[in-house]
């Protein structure tokens, strides 16, 4: 009978996450492309912050203006060693207006210092903060212009759809954004709580007078998840923020093996935990809970923690359903999220063993210290 306290914890912890209120596993808070509203996009301007990224740059920049009468598209390249200058350029997009980014000052991040720059050049209501890899299907901008409006809310974000094709994509990426949801649930961001706040960096419609309240992108310069941490400065300055999953805004990056997603996590990944080893040492403890007891306990001898073990996989798999449901990946995806829990556990750690060593975060060959 002691295997079956093996069983108990995960199955406990499962029945908690499946009957929270927000719940936090579900797709509900969505929204995608509105085909059939006309609306005014003038008071928006767009800043694209791009560094190398003449193998993306085009296609974002005419998707931002096929969405309707944007006011201005900025792009700030962000010293380029390709010709991401040159391909917009020749992009054909009318209304684009092309910074060459100055060096990078200390303590900011690269992405954070090009949009400083760009804004610089915005007067209209609103901003439209877009990655030099996002793709907005016709009808995306409008739906988030108007999701502002109604709801008058400062920011609106979409978590852009990541790529899934390869096998790794289609393990880890789908719970990526699964975890993402469970670490800041979006029916509480969504809310007047501050204590949780989130937003997707790729994809953020924000009101211009908020962004400058909160002092601009300089308040966020030394911020590596700066997407979150926007969101955070905006509901401290008394403004509501939303955001939602959707299928409209494309992520064109390619993740074309384990190394590349290895790297991206451990980026941010012990950021995230605040650099504590107390919450990675708590994150460790309901990992092990929610995957490697149940997985130990279906497995053992005893016929009622064997039960209790596949009933906990089972909520496992129910929980994840909606996210590969959402995205339109076969079902047998859902049976992959304890190898992807786990692996992500092991990023975590990686992560921190890489702060500990003194070893800085690497984007786009730029070091940050962590």
């Amino acid at each position: 009978m002691q295997v079956v306290w093996f069983a108990l914890p995960g199955m406990a912890l499962w029945m908690i996450l499946l009957l929270l209120p927000w719940r936090p596993w579900s797709t509900r808070e969505a929204l995608d492309a509105k085909h059939d509203i006309d609306i005014d996009l003038s008071n928006i301007s767009a800043l694209v912050p791009a560094r190398d990224e003449a193998s993306t740059i085009a296609r974002t920049l005419r998707s931002i203006s096929i969405q309707g009468n944007v006011n201005k598209i900025v792009l700030i390249d962000d010293q380029s060693s390709d010709d991401t200058t040159e391909v917009a350029l020749a992009s054909g997009v009318k209304n684009l207006t092309v910074i060459t980014g100055k060096s990078l000052p200390d303590s900011w991040s690269g992405k954070l210092w090009a949009l400083e720059q760009g804004l610089a050049e915005i007067e209209t209501n609103y901003v439209l903060l877009l990655d030099a890899d996002i793709e907005l299907l016709p009808g995306t901008l409008p739906a988030l212009l108007l999701k502002a409006q109604n709801e008058n809310r400062d920011l609106v974000s979409l978590m852009a759809r990541l790529r899934m094709q390869t096998f790794w994509e289609k393990l880890l990426m789908p719970a990526f954004i699964y975890f993402f949801k469970l670490l800041y649930p979006f029916a509480i961001s969504n809310s007047e709580n501050k204590l949780v706040a989130a937003a997707a960096g790729g994809c953020i419609l924000v009101k211009t007078s908020s962004l400058k309240n909160i002092g601009g992108f300089h308040s966020l310069k030394h911020e590596l998840i700066d997407d979150c941490s926007l969101a955070r400065k905006i509901k401290q300055h008394h403004g509501s923020t939303w955001i939602g999953l959707t299928r409209s805004a494309i992520s064109h990056r390619e993740y074309n093996n384990l190394a590349m997603i290895w790297n991206m996590v451990t980026r941010t990944a012990f950021t995230q935990l605040y650099y504590s080893l107390l919450l990675l040492i708590l994150c460790s403890t309901l990992m092990i809970m929610a995957f490697i007891l149940p997985f130990i306990a279906t497995f053992s001898l005893s016929p009622l923690a064997s039960l209790l073990g596949c009933v906990t996989f089972l909520i496992i798999w129910g929980t994840y359903l909606p996210i590969i449901r959402y995205y339109s990946l076969n079902r047998i995806w859902i049976l992959g999220l304890p190898i992807a829990g786990i692996m992500y556990l092991f990023m975590t750690w990686d992560s921190a063993i890489q702060h500990w060593k003194g070893k800085s975060a690497v984007w786009k060959d730029r070091t940050y210290t962590r």
